[in-house]
């Protein structure tokens, strides 16, 4: 993973097997997150949802890894190993809460570069919306596990890098109205298919 790149992080737990049975499960991964990752990535958004999980993250600058982690030879390498240790610290975490072995994420997680406006667009509102595709809730706004409810109460804290979006969209209320239209088209296309 480059310094300076945005990318979609996307991973699948193995089998049917699910990542979340409760909801310590997706506090404790948030936390582990931001432990292994908050210096190395910027976090735009994120969705968990029981058997996957959705980020946008732009690596942090080759000047701001030197500075945090300065005896990584190669940086590329540093982001990945990041992600890596991670996983395995919620995956050692899960097991022994759960009394089960081995691996709980499919390898190698997904990792899509963002190369253009159009699809940094696309990709924010895409995990936002994901728990809908999947059925999990009718409407974006009552899934707990998304960024979505950390951009619209904008005042209380957070990690995530609430004002990077600006430079895609033109402020939260087109945010929302692309949303809308995105649920409403879906809606159409089930009623279609009845």
């Amino acid at each position: 993973m480059e310094p300076g790149q945005t990318y979609h992080i996307f991973n699948h737990a193995n089998g049917g097997e699910n990542l979340f049975r409760d909801e310590e499960n997706y506090r404790f991964f948030l936390q582990q997150y931001n432990k292994y990752l908050e210096n190395a990535v910027d976090t735009y958004a994120y969705s968990l949802m029981p058997n996957h999980f959705h980020f946008l993250v732009g690596v942090r600058s080759e000047n701001r890894l030197r500075s945090t982690f300065p005896k990584f030879e190669t940086l590329e390498k540093l982001v990945t190993r990041q992600f890596a240790n991670f996983f395995s610290s919620y995956t050692q975490a899960f097991n022994k809460v759960y009394q089960r072995r081995g691996s709980l994420f499919i390898k190698n997680f997904k990792r899509t570069p963002i190369l253009s406006e159009q699809q940094w667009q696309e990709t924010f509102l895409y995990i936002h919306f994901n728990p809908v595709k999947h059925g999990f809730v009718k409407t974006h706004t009552i899934w707990k596990w998304t960024s979505w409810r950390e951009y619209q109460n904008s005042s209380r804290p957070s990690r995530l890098n609430r004002e990077y979006f600006l430079n895609f969209f033109d402020d939260w209320e087109q945010v929302e109205n692309l949303m809308e239209a995105k649920i409403e088209w879906l809606i159409n296309k089930d009623l279609e298919s009845i």
